[in-house]
């Protein structure tokens, strides 16, 4: 039996787990305050080519999303984001928990435009009453997107614009960044986000790292006193050094990129053998996410050899799923999923 549920499995990086180990009995300051948090904060702001950026560590995206998003907004405002966005859906209100409204926008395979943000602050302006609304503060995206798409540097470019033109912040999910990043559609650099986006993170959760993202503000001091908005949401990692060291390990050598490449290799991989073996693809994701649409049969012949993601069932009974690849997937096992379908 495979295991392609998703990208956060497996524990994490060998090397990762070496350096835990070597660093083990050293002392350190807490919060984040340590030379290994130092360390990896200059070398993704490095990455980045953001030298007047800031860097903070958090544990998980929920919890990065929601922190993030607090400090942004005012109290009378919310967060436009895609029907399908992750706070909008998998976060069990955490973004309204905090006082604030997601405002859902349509969207294109997870992806909302430059037009349809326009669109929608000049029809909520035009609404003689918009001061009794709830006024959109900032946009969400994410990329990858929920369905495994990217948004391309064009498309980044227009939303950075129209944020800029409405004077809200663009906030950039990134969950799985590495894989979008690495993948071969992908015209977007770690440079460019923080170029474009007021605030992004950059997952590690997902990519390689026991726990962690690490939030990248363009501007030191965009959002005034952050580390005690963190502390305030519970967010704050006591001993912080269990994150910079990750992050520090990950952005040594490229290793985020290589392990991130792995992956998407292993997709390419796994979208062949199911198209050799007649399956049908839900949605074209050039990332780790593949999404399949299973008949009956299909269906049992995949419950027997791997668990997945239930994603939705189709109006004709179909089911549609999804598979994810990581950092640690084996060829091995990628290639006995598919002998076995």
């Amino acid at each position: 039996m495979q295991h392609f549920d998703s990208d956060y499995m497996e524990g994490m990086h060998p090397q990762i787990l070496e350096r835990l180990l070597q660093t083990n009995m050293l002392k350190s300051v807490g919060y984040g305050c340590d030379e290994f948090c130092a360390s990896a904060r200059e070398k993704i702001l490095k990455a980045c080519d953001a030298p007047e950026g800031e860097v903070h560590f958090l544990v998980g995206g929920t919890q990065t999303n929601a922190t993030v998003i607090r400090a942004l907004l005012r109290p009378h405002e919310g967060v436009l984001a895609a029907h399908t966005g992750h706070i909008a859906v998998h976060e069990s209100g955490a973004i309204e928990a905090t006082g604030h409204k997601v405002i859902c926008l349509p969207h294109n395979e997870g992806k909302i435009s430059a037009e349809a943000v326009d669109q929608f602050f000049t029809a909520f302006k035009a609404d003689e009453s918009w001061e009794h609304m709830v006024y959109p503060g900032m946009v969400y995206i994410s990329q990858p997107t929920e369905y495994g798409t990217i948004y391309s540097l064009e498309e980044l470019e227009a939303l950075s614009a129209v944020c800029r033109k409405w004077q809200i912040p663009l906030f950039c999910d990134g969950a799985r960044l590495g894989y979008g990043l690495a993948c071969d559609e992908s015209d977007v650099t770690l440079a460019d986000l923080a170029r474009l986006c007021d605030v992004f993170y950059i997952g590690g959760t997902k990519v390689g790292a026991m726990f962690g993202e690490a939030v990248v503000f363009r501007q030191k001091g965009f959002v005034p006193n952050f580390f005690s908005i963190i502390k305030l949401s519970g967010a704050l990692l006591a001993k912080g050094r269990m994150l910079g060291i990750q992050f520090d390990e990950l952005f040594t050598d490229n290793l985020y990129l290589t392990i991130a490449r792995h992956a998407i290799n292993m997709a390419k991989r796994m979208r062949e053998g199911l198209l050799e073996k007649g399956y049908t693809l839900y949605k074209e994701s050039p990332t780790n996410q593949i999404f399949v649409v299973l008949d009956k049969e299909q269906e049992q012949r995949m419950r027997a050899a791997t668990t997945f993601s239930e994603w939705e069932r189709l109006a004709d009974g179909r089911l549609v799923v999804r598979l994810a690849t990581s950092w640690a997937t084996r060829e091995e096992d990628v290639e006995e999923l598919i002998e076995a379908l």
